[in-house]
């Protein structure tokens, strides 16, 4: 579930002038920390504490003008809104509402900093699940893996 909720849209207010960053492949490591979902067994939460999945990306010369807002770009499959982004100074802070199969949407609150290598900060998702409410803490990190992107 958290995999598809790592997680702006190109071209939103609130993104001040963009610095451009290396086209190419690029990688957003996100580690679950810590995990409160009602219902789930400890073993599967003690098993997920401190994973990484990563989530690959690859940005055209074109999106590379967009900066790190191009690395903060939803997944589209996940479906998920901007409800707000503010990216300035080396600083950025980012609220998306994800649609779930049932239910309210999730709630993912990001904020960190960045330069021209990426980005590192954190992610806080929070919702309801059928047993309560849920939350889900991560830290995120974005690294620039290579050049042209395959395929």
């Amino acid at each position: 579930m958290w995999k598809s909720l790592l997680l702006l849209a190109l071209v939103v207010p609130g993104i001040s002038s963009a610095q451009s960053i290396a086209p190419g492949r690029w990688d957003v490591v996100s580690t679950a920390t810590d995990l409160d979902i009602p219902g789930a067994p400890g073993f599967l939460l003690r098993m997920m504490k401190g994973r990484s999945k990563a989530e690959h990306k690859c940005v055209s010369a074109e999106q590379a003008k967009a900066g790190v807002a191009a690395l903060l770009a939803p997944d589209p499959k996940a479906h998920c809104h901007v409800d707000s982004v503010q990216i300035d100074k080396g600083r950025f802070t980012q609220v998306l509402s994800c649609p779930q199969k049932q239910g309210a949407p999730l709630k993912v609150s990001r904020s960190g900093t960045y330069d021209l290598a990426g980005f590192a900060g954190q992610a806080q998702m929070s919702g309801v699940t059928p047993k309560g409410a849920m939350r889900i803490r991560l830290e995120q990190r974005a690294a620039h893996l290579a050049g042209a992107c395959r395929g």
